[in-house]
Parts: structure tokens; sequence; C-alpha cells
């Protein structure tokens, strides 16, 4: 398969002929002029936004280790298959089955006021009644910590502190672990129930969801997030010291013996196909929404770049890796697909990078160690400093959390999205197609595709200190 344009195609030609390229060493020259011909495609127009399209609507909500997740997996597939993906297949895993029930809280006193809330995965139920208690309500989560085991027994505690806009995220990240270990805190001082303020930007009185966590042996608590207006409410409601009394009803039900799925698939490198450029993004999502920015996106995003670089007149050196995973949500794909790969088989990835912050352009890319100094940074530089983005200076912290498992043996890089406006969607109902912007999609696809075959088709190792 060709590019669609003709000067592309003889911008990815003009080395020497595709004999002589695949026998010598890569040319910077012409490595450079691949990156950009490949940027300028993404551009003009790429297969991102017609996979999200068609993975929203046609399958919709992707739940982790439901029906849905599956039909997305094989409708994946099938999908890439369609596109001339190799090694197309599914990997299957076990996780909780997870499915949200009733869902409905209500103040009695000092007032009566309807709530708006949402479960949190892998929270505990109410019974079908629901339960009525005296709220126990903290503006930040450092104060319920505060509190000694079993001060908060019988109490329904609720946590408002608000979570910082941020372009890199950095807000949320500071903040997630209320989410995430919140109620298992919450149930050690004896709570009945946890509601967390959402992890949001937005003041929209939609709920935003997300997983928390209990250790083993631990039987999990109902656990909820509030809307940022109804927690707002709260906090204004307590001034003074008021007592607050709260009704809550949450009745989600667990499935034993579910599974989940990642979808993987490869553009097989023409010279060293054992080794591995691994991308991707993950297919599940949330239930409230359509899984349109988290993150349906990311996944066609990746695929976007890597379907660029497969229809090149001649594949990359290395081979490029697809991965969709599943059961991001819920933290369960990362250690299954570090978990089926030995060390010596991953020690053959030469980089591994995930796209999971919604639709928006890329403006900085973080390399592993000092990869930002070496020949290919500067590569990768050049390429896209026209969207326009750059390369960090300091080393990628961090790759995305279903390759983290994969960072000892893995070196892991982080392009990074604008991120100021991604919490006021992130697993809430809003999250929809109709808040993707194509054209800034593109964007995204550029410069992953820069980064992808930049290092798929050179010599570069990420592993190799650059000098100072």
């Amino acid at each position: 398969m060709t590019f669609k344009t003709v000067a592309l195609a003889a911008a990815l030609f003009a080395a020497a002929g595709v004999a002589k390229a695949q026998a010598q060493a890569p040319d910077p020259a012409q490595l450079q002029a691949n990156a950009a011909a490949l940027r300028d495609q993404a551009l003009k127009g790429s297969a991102a936004y017609p996979f999200l399209r068609d993975l929203t609507t046609e399958i919709g909500e992707r739940l982790a280790g439901s029906e849905k997740e599956h039909l997305a997996a094989q409708w994946a597939v099938a999908r890439l298959k369609a596109m001339g993906f190799q090694n197309v297949h599914i990997e299957s895993f076990p996780v909780p089955g997870w499915t949200r029930g009733e869902e409905r809280a209500e103040l009695i006193s000092p007032s009566v006021q309807k709530l708006n809330v949402t479960s949190l995965g892998n929270a505990g139920a109410t019974p079908p009644e629901g339960v009525e208690a005296p709220v126990a309500l903290f503006h930040t989560y450092a104060d319920m910590l505060a509190q000694p085991v079993g001060s908060l027994s019988g109490k329904i505690v609720v946590v408002t502190q608000p979570m910082v806009r941020a372009q890199d995220g950095s807000g949320y990240g500071s903040l997630a672990v209320m989410r995430f270990m919140g109620a298992a805190e919450a149930e050690k001082r004896g709570a009945l129930a946890y509601l967390v303020r959402s992890l949001s930007t937005s003041d929209s009185r939609l709920p935003h969801t997300g997983a928390t966590d209990f250790p083993p042996g631990m039987a999990p608590i109902p656990a909820g997030a509030l809307s940022v207006p109804d927690a707002e409410q709260l906090d204004r409601l307590s001034v003074g010291g008021r007592p607050l009394r709260m009704r809550l009803v949450l009745t989600p039900t667990f499935k034993p013996g579910a599974t989940a799925d990642t979808v993987v698939a490869d553009v097989v490198g023409r010279e060293r196909p054992d080794e591995v450029v691994l991308i991707g993004g993950h297919l599940d999502s949330w239930d409230l929404g359509t899984g349109a920015i988290d993150d349906g996106a990311g996944a066609a995003i990746t695929t976007a770049a890597a379907k660029l670089i497969a229809d090149m007149p001649h594949a990359p050196r290395r081979t490029v890796r697809l991965a969709l995973f599943g059961a991001e949500e819920i933290n369960f794909a990362g250690p299954a697909f570090a978990a089926v790969r030995s060390a010596a088989e991953q020690s053959h990835y030469v980089v591994a990078a995930e796209c999971d912050f919604g639709a928006e352009p890329v403006y900085a890319i973080a390399l592993p160690g000092a990869s930002a100094k070496t020949p290919y940074g500067a590569m990768l530089a050049e390429a896209i400093a026209p969207l326009p983005a750059y390369v960090d200076r300091a080393p990628a912290r961090g790759g995305g959390e279903d390759i983290a498992p994969l960072g000892p043996h893995v070196p892991l890089a982080s392009l990074q999205q604008d991120g100021t406006h991604y919490f006021d969607i992130h697993h809430s109902a809003d999250d929809t197609l109709d808040k993707v912007d194509p054209q800034r999609m593109d964007k995204a696809v550029a410069a992953w595709v820069a980064f992808t075959y930049l290092a798929a088709d050179s010599d570069v190792d990420f592993r190799v200190k650059a000098p100072l």
C-alpha cells in the first residue's frame, strides 16, 4: 500500500531506492524527511477520527469485564485486520466483574435536597433500601486521615477537597489517592459509606466516577463521587458546624469469572522484527458516557499513527506494536500485559508509550533517560517543532498506567497532551464524541507518528546515556 499523495511517496523513496535503503545503516537526512512527510500526512487527515467515531457509535461504553468490552475487542480485531495490520490477536485475562446499580443520594437535614452521585468502581453496595446516617464532612483528605481508627463509626464520610486545573494533569495526580484509597481508609475508621467530591475541574452537576480499591480481606463499603456543585453545597451547609444527615442508595454488583481483553497488532519490522516499539491506548471505558476522550481517542490516535507507518512503501527496521488495552480503568491491564511477557522478551522492547489523555494536541515529548540529548532527540525535536511541540529536556517519569509495569525492563516515553480541559469531562456522562475536534486530534497523531517512526526506523538505543 502507498500514501495517497505522490509528493509524500517521493519523499520516502528519495534516499536511493528501497533496496539500497534497506541494506544501509539509517540515513539521518532520510529519517528526517520521512518523519516530516508522515507528520504532514497526519495533519492532512488521518484514520483517527473515523476509528473513534465508529467505536463510540457502534459499540458505545465499554466497561471493563462487560459484554460491551468484549464486543469492542472483537470490533477492534476486525478493524485492525481490515486496515492491514499483522499478527492481530486478543489477550484475555481475569478481572472483577463489577456492574453499576441504582444511585441516589439525598440530604435529610438541615434541609431536604437531592444530591447527584455515582458509584466508584469496585465499591460495595448499600442495602436495596439504602442507608441513612450522619455525615462526617472533611474539607481535605488529610483531615480525614488524621481521624483515629473507629472514630467515624456509623457515619457517611464525605471529603470535599477541590481539584486544581493544570495543563499537565498534575492536579488530578495529587488527589487521585483520595478516590482510589479513600473508601478503604474511611472503612478503617469505621465509616458506613464514603463519598468524595468528583475529581473534576468542571462546574457541571454530572458526577465523575473512577476506581477505588480495598486491601485483600477487606469487604468493600459503599463509595461514590458527588458532583462538584453538590460537594460545594455541603461545604456551605456545614459552615458553623451544623450537623448534616444523608440517605444513600448505591447498589452495584459483582459477577465472578469475568475477563477483559487487550487487542494486539503489529507492523512487522523489515530488518529487526524482534525489536519492538510499543504504542497504544486503552479500549475499555467507564459506562457513564461513551469513552470518547478516555480513552477511545488514545486508541484511535495510536492506531492512526501505526497505520501511517504501515502504509509506507517499506516497513521500518523495527516492529511497531499496537496494544489496545482492556481494563485500564480498574488497573488490571498493565500487570496482565507484562505478566505474559518474560523479562527476556521485554528486553527486546526498544521503548513504550501510551496515549491516555484525551484528543488534544501533544505539546511536549519526554524521552527515557538522557535520550533528549542524542541524535534521535534532535531529529524528533525538529520533526515536531512545526506542530508546535518540543522535546522535554527532563527525562520521562512514566508513560501510562498500562505500560508502567514494563518499566523495570523497558524504557518509557511520555507524549504530553494539553489537558487543561480534560478533567471537565473525564469519567463523566459528558465523555462523548461531540467533545472531540478531528483536526486537533490529527495534530496529536502527527506527534505520535514522528516519535514512533523515528524510534522504529533508526538505531536509537534509549538505554545508552548521552554525553553531557
